[in-house]
């Protein structure tokens, strides 16, 4: 396996192998020069029906013969990718993950704004499901 995602043109012989790069959103790896050449040299467009944007962990499927280039992509770019290939039920699941982690991130800074507005530790930890002794913690 690699650390690197891969751009690749497929063949009749992968053709179900990763997503189309728009699965990335707009990917600033597919504005870069060296893309841009490859896209080129290759005689295609970016938004050909022929690429596909394969995860490092799914690059030991791509047949040795195929035409590649390892491409930067970001976190996010990765985890759209990611979810693109995942069956249904479980992208249902990592939709709602997501929407977990987005909550949670910013939590700290909730718990101390609703803290300092004057909202009690008790309708805090009524209100969020936090135990409280961690709000209380978050007051000092």
């Amino acid at each position: 396996m690699t650390d690197d995602a891969y751009l690749v043109l497929i063949t009749d012989t992968a053709p179900d192998l990763g997503v189309p790069p728009a699965a990335a959103g707009e990917s600033a790896c597919m504005e870069t020069p060296a893309v841009r050449a490859w896209l080129q040299a290759q005689g295609v467009s970016a938004t050909s029906p022929d690429l596909r944007l394969v995860p490092p962990e799914e690059t030991a499927a791509i047949p040795e013969d195929a035409e590649r280039i390892p491409v930067p992509l970001g976190e996010e770019e990765l985890i759209r990718v990611r979810h693109h290939l995942a069956p249904e039920n479980l992208a249902r699941l990592e939709e709602e993950l997501l929407a977990y982690r987005s909550r949670v991130d910013g939590r700290d800074a909730l718990l101390t704004r609703a803290l300092a507005a004057g909202v009690p530790a008790h309708r805090v930890a009524e209100l969020t499901g936090e135990e409280l002794s961690v709000v209380k913690s978050m007051a000092r």
